[in-house]
């Protein structure tokens, strides 16, 4: 009998000094070694380098946050586009937002509503969104930035029929409750 106490005392004490030691090493998180990565992906690399080459006078900018684009006066509207990113931006040369680009990655899992709401938010700030399904070719970059000056190729026919005001809150039917007291 006093073996198995012995035994059992000696376990519990191998417990709480491995109990111990978790919790003396979770106080010291370390952080993981910092590696790089790639910029672009296949697809990205390549629009970049078909957009660097249909527009070389104009500035390409890569994954631009949405708070870089957009400005609004409440901080719960800001919150809506917090962490959403264009893939692309074109700048003409006086640094003003010709367009912004965005792919739909196959490889990426984004919802087709998500896209339309981000194209929804930048159109009505008055930007010109371009989304393109896969790897634009190079004819779709031509008729889309040089074919756009002839007064007949007008594309962003949308863009100016898009109302000023979008509904970040959905229609719901609110109950009124009666306070008792």
């Amino acid at each position: 009998m006093m073996v198995y106490i012995l035994v059992g005392s000696l376990l519990l004490f191998c417990v709480l000094c491995m109990a111990w030691k978790s919790l003396e090493s979770s106080s010291k998180q370390q952080d993981s070694a910092l590696k790089q990565r790639a910029i672009f992906n296949i697809n990205e690399q390549l629009t970049y380098t078909r957009l660097k080459g249909i527009l070389p006078q104009s500035t390409i900018l890569a994954h631009v946050s949405f708070d870089a684009l957009l400005t609004t006066k409440y901080s719960r509207t800001r919150h809506k586009y917090r962490n959403m990113v264009a893939d692309f931006v074109v700048l003409d040369e006086h640094h003003q937002v010709t367009a912004i680009i965005a792919l739909d990655d196959p490889m990426a899992l984004r919802r087709p509503q998500n896209a339309q709401y981000q194209d929804a938010l930048l159109a009505m700030a008055g930007y010109r969104v371009i989304r393109y399904e896969d790897v634009p070719e190079y004819y779709e970059l031509r008729q889309d930035f040089l074919l756009e000056k002839s007064p007949h190729n007008q594309l962003d026919i949308q863009v100016a029929d898009t109302p000023k005001k979008y509904s970040f809150y959905p229609e719901l039917e609110r109950k009124k409750i009666r306070i008792v007291g």
